[in-house]
C-alpha cells in the first residue's frame, strides 16, 4: 500500500504524520510506503522543520532524511490514499485530479477536522504531535482491516 501525508509546505504536519505513520507501518511489518508532499513549493528540497524533528525525535521517530517536495498530479497515480491536513489543502490537491478516480483518493486526514500548523507557534508541535499519532494509530487500524 502507498500513502501520502499533503500539508502546504512539507515541513511540519506532513512530515510528521509521514514519519508515524511509517513508523507504525514497519513495527507490524506492513509492506507500506509512506511519503509527503506539500502543496506549495516554498521549502522543495528542505529539511522537516526542527522542530517537527525534535519532537519526533522525542518519541523515538527519525525524520531528518526527509526532504520536502511539491505534490504533482502524477502522485494520483503512484499512491492509493493520499490524506491532506486541512481543507485549504484537500481544496488544492482535488483541483489536479483529473477524474472522479483520482478525487476519491484524496480524503482529509483528520474526517471532519484539520491539523492546525504549528509554523507559527512552538507551543503546538508537541500537541500537533499527539494529534497526529493518535489518527495515525486510527488510520492503520482502519486501512489494515480494509485490507484483509
Amino acid at each position: 500500500m502507498k500513502i501520502l501525508m499533503v500539508c502546504l509546505g512539507n515541513i511540519c504536519r506532513s512530515p510528521l504524520a509521514h514519519g508515524i505513520l511509517q513508523h507504525l507501518a514497519d513495527k507490524k511489518h506492513l509492506n507500506w510506503v509512506v511519503d509527503s508532499a506539500g502543496t506549495a513549493g516554498y521549502h522543495v528540497g528542505h529539511k522537516p522543520d526542527d522542530r517537527s524533528i525534535a519532537v519526533a525525535k522525542k518519541h523515538g521517530i527519525d525524520i531528518s532524511m526527509q526532504r520536502a517536495r511539491q505534490f504533482h498530479q502524477k502522485d494520483f497515480t503512484l499512491f492509493d490514499h493520499i490524506y491532506v491536513m486541512d481543507y485549504y489543502n484537500y481544496d488544492e490537491v482535488i483541483s489536479l485530479a483529473a477524474n472522479d478516480e483520482e478525487s476519491e483518493k484524496v480524503k482529509l486526514f483528520i474526517p471532519n477536522g484539520v491539523v492546525p500548523d504549528p509554523y507559527t507557534d512552538d507551543s503546538l508541535f508537541e500537541p500537533v504531535f499527539q494529534l497526529i499519532a493518535t489518527q495515525c494509530e486510527k488510520l492503520l487500524s482502519q486501512l489494515e482491516n480494509s485490507n484483509r
